[in-house]
This record gives structure tokens, sequence and C-alpha cells, in this order.
């Protein structure tokens, strides 16, 4: 039965065709293309993006268009955790727009709302259970991360070669924002301490881009408990019990400060601490 998303009339020179790469090849040279990365996304893959929002008015429309117009069949959806700074009515806009523009770049989205603020966890919750995506990957509403990088992102599953993906801010030589240096020492703390319970190798735990192959998601999703920040911990022990083959990614990252609506403190650092050793340890 063919996916509701799959886009049939895809254009033989689209962004990441067979025949685009081709043409990219021709003019660049097969060395810069695989040096940029460039490669063949089949015009049947679907992403299921997952957008956990609470309170994110202010870069909730500039990240859904962002997100619409990455040249990939993919169904948005986005979870309001109980926002209460008009979050809620500006998702029905949007959805109402990009839904009746006959779907941008093979685009749809759908609208999940919870009555109160339960946190991320709870929200990434709500948004699995919807996925119905070949892929899943998982995006913050703040802007921190940028979904053109969704292709470099999602490649390793394309190709077979893994079936969860961690985009890095740590890894790699790309160019990065200096950020607070308590923060990084907090992420590579929480990391490390991960790594130990895990046997993973990971640079960044802690890191929203987490990508999973549609398999891995059924699988796991429905044993996750965590409802707050804890599920970045939660998700990576359950992915290492379960002996998927993991790869990372480097990736680019804006971090933003408190004052401009950063809602992880403390707590969420103390609370991952104790999901490490809890899934690390139990089932």
């Amino acid at each position: 039965m063919k996916h509701p998303l799959k886009n049939s009339n895809a254009h033989s020179e689209d962004p990441w065709s067979k025949q685009w790469l081709e043409r990219q090849k021709r003019l660049l040279g097969e060395t810069t293309c695989q040096r940029l990365g460039l490669y063949v996304i089949p015009d049947d893959v679907v992403l299921s993006v997952v957008i956990p929002c609470f309170n994110e008015a202010a870069t909730l429309e500039t990240l859904i268009y962002k997100v619409a117009s990455i040249p990939i069949g993919k169904e948005i959806i986005l979870i309001d955790d109980g926002s209460t700074d008009g979050s809620t009515e500006l998702a029905e806009s949007l959805a109402q727009t990009l839904n009746d523009q006959a779907a941008i770049n093979g685009s749809s989205i759908r609208i999940a709302r919870h009555s109160s603020n339960m946190g991320k966890g709870a929200a990434l919750r709500t948004g699995f259970e919807l996925a119905t995506g070949d892929i899943v990957i998982v995006q913050d509403a703040d802007l921190e991360y940028d979904p053109e990088q969704y292709p470099a992102l999602i490649r390793p599953i394309v190709e077979g070669k893994a079936d969860v993906v961690f985009g890095s801010r740590f890894l790699g030589a790309r160019p990065h924002q200096v950020s607070s240096f308590w923060h990084y020492v907090g992420n590579r703390a929480l990391t490390t301490l991960s790594n130990v319970f895990t046997n993973l190798r990971l640079t960044d735990m802690e890191t929203c881009y987490k990508v999973f192959s549609r398999e891995v998601i059924q699988q796991i999703a429905p044993s996750l408990k965590s409802k707050r920040f804890g599920i970045e911990p939660e998700l990576t022990a359950r992915v290492a019990r379960a002996k998927f083959r993991v790869f990372e990614v480097p990736i680019r990252y804006r971090g933003r400060s408190f004052d401009e609506g950063k809602k992880i403190r403390l707590r969420d650092g103390i609370e991952a601490i104790w999901c490490i050793v809890r899934y690390g340890l139990f089932r």
C-alpha cells in the first residue's frame, strides 16, 4: 500500500535524486561531492519529524517553515505540551496553511496537544506513537538545531549502515558558536557517565538530534518512562541495551541563553544522572 506522503511526482532533478547527484558530480567532481556528503535519498523515503513544543511562539513559525522546506518527503508531528504563550493557536494556523498549500516539498503537519505541561519526554512519547515515517527524527522548536542538516543525519540509516544516529555538537571540525563553559562541562560529564553504563563511545548523549529507523522506534517507544529531560539518557540506554547500530554525525549548533528562553535547569541535570543509573542498570 502506498504511503500517503510518498512523492510519486518527484522530478528527476529534485535535490538528492540520482539525476541530481550525477549532475553535481559532472559540475563539481566526484571527490568534491563525497567531501560535501552528497548522496541519493530514495523518492519513497518518508521522514517523521517529531517536535515537542512548550511556549515557543517566538521561533515556532520560522522553525516549521525551515523543516517544511527540506526537500525530503516528511510528516511534521508537533506536540504542544500545554503552552500558554499562543503557541497552540499559532501551531493550528501553521498546520492549516501548510496542509492547504498541498504540502511543501511533500510535507504535512499534524498537531497533538497536552492539556497541561508534562515535559519533553512525555511529548516525545506522544509523537513517537503518531509517527508513521520510515525514519524518525527529534527536532526542538527553539532554532538551536538547524533542519538543513537532515540529509547528513539520515544518511547512515538510508544507506543501511546504522539503526540510530546521534547528531554531535562536539564531533569534528565544523565551525560552531562558543557557548557556556559550564554547559559544555555538564554535557560532557553526563555523556561520559552515560557511556560508562551503556558501553557506547558517544561524544554527545544530550543532543536533541536523535534519529531512528521505524523498526527501532516501534520497539523502544512503548517502554519509555521519562517525562522530562531524562528522556535523553533513557533513549540512549534503551538503544544500547538492544544493541542497535549507532552512528554519530557532526552538527552545527547555536545555543541560546536562559534569557532567550532556555528551559533546562540544574534539577534536570540531577534527573539525568538518576536516569543514567536507573536505565543503565535495570530494565
